[in-house]
């Protein structure tokens, strides 16, 4: 099912840019703990964060403690709340790369499926703009696909056809 929430929208963002290098496996196991001393992803209390709390997460085994995907963290809330402040939903800057619905891919193997797309390009290079960091076009096209703004499932798989008819309706 697409995801429209902007919450969510930017907890997954966020955790697309804890992965970056790693596996999603990792980030997987330690989302619950993400959430919990992330404060739920709640973009105005993470944009308060102090050098404090930033000790607090660099100092905790149950996340990634990588000092420049905790400060990317701090300056996407930051940034979320600029286009927030504009009057815009985060969710409606980010769905119009994808004119607003899911892109149906027809891929019949894995070879023939990107890791980035012009539109995930596009993306990249607003969030960029918007002041986001660890957003490069990669990380926005796996943001794209765990969202449900692209269906890259391969036509052989069940859940092709699934994603494909939940997207429509």
């Amino acid at each position: 099912m697409p995801l429209y929430d902007d919450r969510a929208l930017f907890e997954l963002l966020i955790l697309e840019g804890a992965q970056a290098g790693l596996s999603w496996s990792t980030v997987l196991k330690k989302r619950e703990h993400y959430r919990f001393v992330f404060d739920d992803f709640n973009p105005e209390r993470i944009a308060r964060y102090d050098e404090q709390k930033v000790a607090e997460l660099l100092a905790d085994p149950g996340i990634i403690r990588n000092r420049a995907k905790v400060a990317a963290t701090i300056q996407n809330a930051k940034a979320c709340l600029a286009i927030k402040a504009d009057g815009h939903l985060f969710s409606d800057f980010l769905w119009r790369f994808v004119d607003g619905k899911p892109v149906q891919n027809n891929w019949q193997s894995m070879a023939e499926v990107p890791s980035k797309s012009v539109r995930s390009d596009a993306m990249s290079k607003a969030l960029a703009r918007a002041g986001f960091k660890f957003v490069g076009s990669t990380i926005c096209y796996a943001f794209m696909q765990a969202s449900g703004m692209v269906n890259d499932h391969l036509t052989s798989c069940p859940r092709h056809t699934e994603v494909k008819a939940l997207s429509h309706a």
